[in-house]
């Protein structure tokens, strides 16, 4: 009797904390990050700050591709129709080519960096 008691005790807790934890989600707030991991715009690298810079000005951009529509295949972004996002390429010094490294941005004015080609992205708050 206690243990059928215990377990239905245990099972509406567990049941309530569900709720209280999918109420508590407010998605992806790229302001205050959301629940992507973030990175203040000062403590990206220099590289990245200039290519921030460039793209605050318009450009000109160093590489044909800076400016080109991101896809977002991977899925890690906050889904939106396609030309939503654009990529912009962050040197990488001694790299041969482009590199692994890129800023995203939204025309929400979202911005995210990443330094692994796509493999995550940080969320970078200005």
């Amino acid at each position: 009797m206690l243990l059928r008691y215990v377990s239905r005790i245990l099972l509406c807790v567990l049941v309530s904390a569900g709720f209280v934890l999918a109420g508590c989600s407010s998605g992806h707030d790229p302001a205050r990050g959301g629940d992507m991991a973030t990175v203040q715009e000062a403590r990206l690298p220099a590289e990245a700050r200039q290519t921030l810079e460039l793209i605050d000005r318009g450009g000109p951009f160093p590489y044909s591709r800076d400016g080109a529509v991101f896809g977002n295949f991977e899925r890690l972004l906050p889904a939106h129709p396609r030309g939503y996002y654009h990529e912009y390429t962050v040197p990488t010094p001694g790299s041969r080519d482009r590199g692994a490294r890129r800023i995203v941005t939204g025309q929400g004015g979202e911005v995210y960096y990443t330094d692994d080609h796509y493999d995550s992205f940080r969320a970078v708050l200005r």
